[in-house]
Formats: structure tokens, C-alpha cells, sequence
């Protein structure tokens, strides 16, 4: 029976998100899941739904490499679907689609990828949709720059996170310059800035907030949002506690027109800075699956499975409403973020009280994204790779 369902393979098997598709497909019992990283040992390679775990060369030191080993392995082993679950894999896999006929992918075109991607490229389409974006001004050289003419603090923005140049990947960071000094100072470590374009753009004081979709050939399917309770670094990073909110209606009509706009096909996280006043500002769109996408499964959205049966065109029914205040922890995260916030220069009140939400325990209505009794094996995979790291 097992002959004929479906075969996916999932890569970045050792990404939370990685672990959370092939969770999602294994037991929905409609596909038969494989999964591949870089690594000896992946935490979705040990889960009990994975039934064939494959190594790789590494795409982010290696990316021809890799797509030699992608080439090769597809022309000899048959998968329905492909599911990579990062930005490097996603866009090398895009890049040299034409190379590679056997890897079928649930993605918009590149060049529609890219058009969100790419954050000068979006800023542009912002501006034509009328959607609200912080001040940006478009740089190609760190050189342009009139230091005296800024108005600090300015948010300095690469317009990719990730830069694929003569054969190598370039990993670029969103730093915030509070003075001149700080300026010198950021700007002196981003060599990029002297060939990649970038944004000088305004500082929004307020918080993040942002919204999951998927879309099908231009139509919106489902719409997810969460809040982030606690995150990693405590300042603002990583969620490692979060919980499913409603929709806000003003973020899914920017994103709706959107996304629209570029005739969108697969899942994407929209993400805004919503001022003081409450004004949503566009920031930036990521094309895959996101970080905490567990929970939205936990709240009854699958998007794995949704995205799969869309794009083998099987049967899925869209759920459009699901369980509120639904809450997600991802433990070992959440003891680093208490790790940082303990050595931080916070009063001794603060921390005592950051120590017993740390211990508090929630029996109902929130679960652990890793620890899951009913597939424990990959909790064991990243406890062992957490002591590691510690040595």
C-alpha cells in the first residue's frame, strides 16, 4: 500500500521547521517521508516518520556540491516532492531549477521569490501598491553614504540575507546604527556594502508582528498569526514561547494585496513593524517555512500538508478558523533565553521573576516543540547536539 503514496524527501532535516514537516506529513499517513541535511545526525532524520535519512554535502559552504549531490541523487532516486525548509536550500534549488528536471518544487517561480526576497525589490513594490514602508533610501556602495546627512538611529538593510557571489554564499545581517560612532563601527565588518545593494532605512519605534499564509497560484488559501511570548535573544530573535492569535484583519489586507500583486504560489511569512500609534509598517517577506511553524499545526493548521496536497493537486480543505491562545515552547531555546537574561543588567526582581515563568508549567492548551513522547528520538538528537555546543 505503502507503493502508493507519494514520496517526499525534506531537506535542512535538522531545522525545527524541518522536524515539523515531516511530523505533519508521517502522520497524516498520505505520504511516505524521507529526509536529508548535512549533518551525521538531524532531528527530523530521527524522527519515527522519517524512514530514510540522507546526507549531503552542505549548501551553505558547499552549494555546488550540493547541487551536484541533488542532481545525481534525484536522477536515481524518485520523490514526488521536495521540501527544503530554508532560504540557502530554497534559492539554490530555484537558481539551477533548469539543471535539475527531477526536483519537483512547491514554489512560486524564482523570479516571483525573488521579487519578495529581494528587499529592494519589495520596497519598490510597496511603493507601487501604496503599502506602507519605513523612509528607505537605496544604496550600492557603503562609499555613497554621506554619514552627516543621517538621521540616527538608522536601520541599516542589506537587500538579501543571504548573497550567492562567485560560487559561495555571503550571510548578511539587519544592524541598527544609533550615532556616527556606531556607524564606523557596524559598517567596518559588512564588506558586502561595497558590492551588494542596500537600504539606510527609518527606525520604527514599536513591535513586530506578522502573519503565515499559503496561496495557490495567486489565491489565498489560509491565513495563521501568533505573538511571541518569549524569544531568544530576550531583547528580540528567535521565539522560543509563543501563542496563535486571531488574524489581525489590517495585516492580512496588506499582505492579501501583496502577494496578489506577484501572483504568489506556496507559504510565506509577512512581517510588519506596527508603530507606537498602531500603524503596521512593511518589513519583509520570508518565501518558506518559518521557525515556530509547529504551532500553527498545534492550533489545527497544517500547512505542510496543505501545501503538499495543493501542489500534487490533492484533496485539502482549507480550515480558515483555529484554536486561539494555542501556545508553543521550544525548551532548550527557552533555557538559553533565561541563560542571557539571568547575565543580563536587569534588577534581581526581574530575573527572580523571569526564573518562575521559566518553571511554571502549563498542563493545558500549550506543548513542547521538540519533546513529544509519541516521537521522542529527536529530542534526544538535540540534547545531545545542545551539550556539545556547550563544551
Amino acid at each position: 500500500m505503502d507503493r502508493d503514496k507519494p514520496k517526499v524527501l525534506v531537506l535542512d532535516a535538522n531545522q525545527r521547521s524541518a522536524l515539523a514537516v515531516t511530523r505533519s506529513l508521517g502522520k497524516s499517513s498520505q505520504y511516505q517521508i524521507s529526509s536529508a541535511d548535512s549533518v551525521a545526525y538531524a532531528l527530523a532524520g530521527a524522527s519515527r516518520y522519517s524512514q530514510t535519512y540522507y546526507r549531503y554535502p552542505d549548501p551553505n559552504q558547499q552549494p555546488q556540491e550540493f547541487i551536484n549531490w541533488i542532481r545525481n541523487f534525484s536522477a536515481s532516486h524518485h520523490f514526488d516532492l521536495y521540501m527544503p525548509t530554508t532560504e540557502v536550500t530554497s534559492q539554490l534549488l530555484l537558481m539551477f531549477q533548469k539543471e535539475l528536471p527531477h526536483v519537483e518544487l512547491p514554489f512560486a517561480a524564482y523570479s516571483n521569490v525573488m521579487a519578495l526576497a529581494d528587499k529592494v525589490t519589495l520596497v519598490e513594490l510597496a511603493r507601487k501598491l501604496d503599502i506602507a514602508i519605513p523612509e528607505s533610501e537605496v544604496y550600492h556602495s557603503r562609499d555613497q553614504v554621506v554619514v552627516d546627512r543621517l538621521t540616527f538611529p538608522v536601520v541599516i538593510k542589506p537587500a538579501l540575507s543571504r548573497i550567492y557571489r562567485e560560487g559561495r554564499w555571503i550571510h548578511t545581517q539587519v544592524r541598527i546604527a544609533k550615532n556616527a560612532a556606531d556607524w564606523d563601527q557596524i559598517v567596518s565588518d559588512m564588506d558586502y556594502l561595497d558590492y551588494a545593494p542596500f537600504m539606510l532605512q527609518e527606525f520604527i519605534p514599536g513591535h513586530g508582528s506578522g502573519i503565515f499564509c499559503i496561496y495557490d497560484n495567486g489565491t489565498p488559501v489560509q491565513f495563521f498569526a501568533h505573538q511571541r511570548l518569549r524569544e531568544k535573544p530576550p531583547e528580540g530573535g528567535v521565539s522560543v514561547l509563543s501563542r496563535s492569535i486571531p488574524v489581525p484583519e489590517d495585516l492580512r489586507s496588506v499582505a492579501e494585496r501583496l502577494l496578489g500583486a506577484v501572483d504568489w504560489h506556496g507559504v510565506a511569512m509577512v512581517e510588519f513593524r506596527v508603530s507606537d500609534e498602531g500603524n503596521p509598517y512593511l518589513m519583509e517577506v520570508n518565501t518558506r517555512f518559518w521557525g515556530s511553524l509547529q504551532l500553527a499545526i498545534d492550533a489545527g493548521v497544517d500547512f505542510p500538508l496543505m501545501l503538499a496536497n495543493l501542489h500534487l493537486k490533492r484533496p485539502s480543505v482549507a480550515l480558515n478558523a483555529y484554536r486561539d491562545n494555542q501556545r508553543l515552547r521550544w525548551l532548550l531555546g527557552d533555557l538559553d533565553s533565561l541563560y542571557i537574561f539571568i547575565k543580563s543588567s536587569h534588577p534581581i526582581r526581574k530575573k527572580l521573576q523571569r526564573i518562575l515563568s521559566f518553571l511554571s508549567i502549563r498542563f493545558h492548551g500549550q506543548k513542547h516543540e521538540i519533546n513529544r513522547l509519541s516521537d521522542i528520538k529527536p529530542a534526544w538528537v538535540e540534547l545531545k547536539q545542545y551539550l556539545r555546543s556547550l563544551r
